[in-house]
């Protein structure tokens, strides 16, 4: 890694990534993305399932401000921890209903679209767990966070500060509940 885009950070001594710029006092270049992301969390998809595919994107893509705060959002949202440390290992992990897992493979294609587009094999598995709206809402929500990567890791984005919106304990409770109920159905 370069030297001249390293500064060090000063509580432990080590390289610390430089934040470039910072895009986010561009609006105007903003708004489209924050529609969809509006879009994206109206749709009908479970919450967990959206921070599950964004964190799995970013996880492929490497970027470490997405993972930091759809981590977060996750918990703030009740996700078990134990689905978020082995999110990297979903296929051999117990603790994903099958359209989870369908969602995942969904988002592992449209990340590594480079290496050979989205199977069609994949796209089918997906289709069989989710009806047209929610489809559609999936993929735009893999298209989303894989710009969002790509803006965060080109601009450096400060990782660690992200702290999620507060939730009353009944929002949490209600939507753990509802969530669970979703993966049991399933």
């Amino acid at each position: 890694m370069p030297t001249d885009t390293l500064d060090v950070d000063p509580v432990n001594g080590e390289p610390a990534m430089k934040v470039r710029i910072d895009y986010t006092n561009v609006p105007e270049a903003l708004r489209g993305m924050h529609q969809l992301e509006h879009y994206i969390h109206n749709s009908g998809l479970e919450e967990s399932l959206v921070h599950l595919v964004k964190m799995r994107a970013s996880q492929i893509n490497g970027c470490a401000y997405c993972l930091d705060v759809h981590s977060k959002d996750a918990r703030a949202l009740g996700e078990a921890e134990q689905r978020l440390y082995a999110l990297d290992a979903w296929e051999e992990a117990p603790f994903y209903s099958e359209p989870e897992r369908a969602a995942l493979a969904l988002t592992e294609a449209v990340t590594r679209i480079t290496e050979g587009h989205v199977p069609d094999a994949v796209f089918e598995r997906a289709r069989a767990h989710f009806n047209e709206q929610e489809l559609i809402a999936l993929v735009f929500t893999l298209t989303t966070i894989n710009a969002w990567n790509r803006l965060a890791i080109t601009m450096r984005t400060e990782v660690g500060n992200y702290q999620p919106k507060a939730r009353s304990v009944s929002q949490t409770a209600h939507v753990t509940r509802e969530s669970q109920l979703r993966r049991k159905v399933r």
